[in-house]
């Protein structure tokens, strides 16, 4: 299965996207604001709160302690660890992770946690065994 996240808007506190499964648009995104760290720079504690680097990653659903439930986990992204696909309705709402909804309003996206829970269950319906992906772009 393979998941495309295509930014769509950049604003200075917050990133809104489109989310597509296999080439299907599904749902809208909210990331924290764009910040191009480069390779090996450091960041300023306070500026951790950042877009996920462009690239494609592997997707697994593992259990999250921080949310007490099953989420969709993105590995091996660069310069950070635990980035969860999880429900929320501002850029305030999420350290790094990706949030699902409806971008009805700018800067917000609604109805999160039912866009999750279809979201989990596309995934559940995948054929046993086959892999995840996202491209981030």
């Amino acid at each position: 299965m393979e998941l495309t996240l295509t930014r769509t808007v950049k604003r200075r506190t917050y990133t809104i996207g489109r989310l597509a499964i296999d080439g299907t648009y599904f749902c809208d995104t909210l990331e924290p604001a764009w910040r191009d760290v480069g390779r090996g720079r450091k960041e300023h504690r306070a500026s951790r709160r950042r877009a996920i680097p462009e690239g494609r990653y592997p997707v697994a659903v593992a259990f999250a302690i921080r949310f007490g439930r099953w989420l969709p986990l993105l590995m091996h992204v660069p310069l950070s660890a635990d980035v969860r696909i999880h429900a929320g309705n501002t850029a305030e709402d999420t350290r790094g992770g990706i949030l699902v909804g409806k971008n009805i309003r700018p800067g917000m996206v609604l109805d999160s946690g039912i866009w999750l829970r279809r979201l989990l269950k596309r995934l559940g319906e995948r054929p046993l065994g086959e892999g995840v992906w996202i491209t981030v772009e």
